[in-house]
């Protein structure tokens, strides 16, 4: 970890590393799953309504942030890279962080339950990572948009926290008005859900619940 927080520092918030002069502006930013860099689109049969929508006018792409660490690391990289490309493509990229679903925990890829964290734990962390993406985005604009000569304005980075709308939400109030929306089928077959099922420790309701937030 303290690798990783090292090499982001050092290669992407205060210098970025040389790159061919290139610039992508088609709207479409689909057409990246050409270079593989999409797993996957979901729901599946969108997929052409969302290439028409992409192509055709300016539109609002997000991304979320965990606040597991104090910094981001290399597994945020790719995430952000599309994000970068959807601002030079014209779209409002949006880095959405979970100061709510933090405290709750991706259980995708683990085979056992997140550490629960102090909430002061979780704010700091989302303080530190908001900024770390806010410089990365600065940087992109002064060093490799505007340095390079391309023209018209990104619109800037918006760091929004999912915490902020939940905290106004019992719990009898969101089940009541999100949960209905939600198939217990489709739950379940999740493939991080079926890997956690299938281990002795199995999953917690609180993991189970991450996927509908």
């Amino acid at each position: 970890m303290i690798v990783r927080s090292v090499l982001l520092r050092s290669r992407l918030l205060r210098w970025p590393l040389p790159v061919a002069a290139r610039h992508y502006t088609e709207g479409n930013i689909l057409k990246l799953q050409d270079r593989g860099f999409f797993q996957d689109v979901f729901p599946a049969e969108a997929i052409d309504k969302a290439r028409t929508t992409l192509g055709a006018s300016p539109q609002t792409v997000y991304a979320g942030f965990d606040p597991t660490a104090d910094s981001l690391h290399v597994g945020n990289l790719l995430v952000i890279i599309g994000l970068l490309h959807s601002q030079r493509a014209g779209h409002q990229p949006i880095a959405l962080l979970g100061g709510a679903t933090g405290q709750i925990g991706d259980p995708s890829g683990r085979k056992t339950e997140r550490q629960a964290m102090l909430l002061d734990t979780v704010n700091r962390n989302l303080r530190c990572i908001g900024e770390q993406i806010e410089r990365i985005f600065e940087n992109h604009r002064g060093l490799m948009w505007e340095k390079r000569g391309h023209g018209g304005a990104l619109k800037p980075v918006l760091v929004v926290n999912n915490a902020d709308w939940y905290r106004e939400l019992n719990f009898v109030e969101f089940v009541s008005r999100v949960g209905r929306h939600f198939r217990m089928g489709s739950m379940l077959s999740r493939a991080s859900v079926q890997s956690r099922l299938q281990q002795d420790a199995g999953m917690s309701f609180t993991e189970f619940t991450y996927q509908i937030f």
